[in-house]
């Protein structure tokens, strides 16, 4: 760093301006103070003693020198603090921007990790199996540790798809735009107690299909290890179309341990029609909505009290009408209204 470029004030400005060094200026401002001291030296000691004025004049333009290179230190000096102070006051911002960052993103992991344990804590307590949860978290995690960029998202679909699930069934409801098969046989695996079910022309196809197969498996399973009551209805229009072929999947159903039966909807009331639902440990029912050709297109889970219990006692009128010796003259009026509170 150069003399003329620490230089201050004025004077330091107009000797940049005229591009004069620096030290130019200190050996004439030297050369001067010396001079006036040898001049002020001969007018002052009258015997012309020369040694004095040599050493006056030396002195005094040495300490002149001396005064020039302690002011210019100072003001380096200076500009070094001034330099540090900054310097200083950076890092302290800086430390405290730090510090803050630091701070935030301790918080946010202690928030994370307090509500993960609380997450994991309800989780513990629930009803549920919590094995099964952190099973399915630690699988997350390891797709997106190890998976493709594809099978990561299809991840993401799935989790978001049953997280969604979940919340619906919070709700008391829960839809699906297509006839879900894995509901139907899942719903199965789990029934308890009673399985109690109507069987429309819409969903006849339904029992020639791989997954009437495994949902057929899945009630025989309940039959015979849990004790579940299976009930199954079958309804049609007109008596014309109870066909051999319905019979026998009548009877085909019963070798499951079924207790399969035909209804003729029109011997129960002409105007009525009753969609298809199941209804399992009559807590919860599963109904499918047909669409312009007779064909299910949409799966609805129900389970609020009020409408389960419509479709249990719908159910049971249903049934007890289609007895063998029963009469039903009695009860058409109650059927009739049945129906017509499901023929929506």
């Amino acid at each position: 760093m150069s003399g003329a470029s620490l230089g201050s004030g004025d004077n330091g400005a107009r000797v940049q301006r005229q591009g004069i060094p620096k030290l130019f200026w200190k050996i004439l401002i030297t050369a001067s103070a010396a001079g006036g001291a040898f001049l002020l030296t001969i007018l002052l000691n009258g015997d012309n003693n020369d040694i004095w004025q040599w050493v006056a004049s030396i002195v005094l333009g040495s300490a002149t020198l001396i005064v020039q290179y302690l002011v210019d230190f100072g003001e380096r000096l200076e500009v070094v603090e001034e330099s540090q102070r900054r310097h200083i006051d950076d890092m302290k911002q800086s430390l405290a921007n730090h510090h803050a960052e630091m701070r935030t993103a301790v918080d946010q992991s202690f928030a994370k990790i307090n509500e993960a344990t609380e997450l994991f804590s309800k989780v513990d307590g629930s009803v549920l199996r919590s094995e099964e949860v952190t099973r399915l978290v630690k699988a997350y995690t390891q797709v997106g540790d190890e998976a493709p960029g594809i099978v990561k998202s299809f991840a993401e679909e799935e989790l978001k798809r049953l997280a969604e699930l979940m919340e619906d069934l919070i709700s008391g409801r829960a839809d699906s735009s297509f006839e879900n098969h894995e509901w139907l046989i899942d719903l199965a695996l789990c029934v308890k107690k009673t399985l109690y079910a109507t069987s429309t022309t819409v969903d006849r196809d339904f029992w020639s299909s791989e997954p009437a197969k495994r949902y057929l498996s899945a009630q025989e399973k309940a039959i015979k290890t849990r004790g579940v009551e299976v009930r199954r209805l079958f309804l049609v229009d007109e008596p014309e179309e109870v066909t051999e072929a319905l019979e026998q999947l009548c009877a085909r159903q019963r070798r499951y341990g079924i207790d399969a039966r035909i209804g003729v909807q029109s011997q129960l009331d002409p105007g009525g029609t009753v969609m298809d639902f199941i209804i399992f440990d009559g807590e919860l029912s599963y109904e499918t909505r047909p669409d312009n050709h007779v064909r299910p297109d949409m799966t609805m889970l129900r389970m609020k009290h009020e409408h389960v219990e419509d479709r249990v006692n719908l159910f049971n009128e249903l049934w007890a009408a289609t007895e063998p010796d029963h009469e039903p003259e009695p009860e058409l009026g109650s059927v009739r209204r049945r129906l017509r509170r499901v023929a929506e």
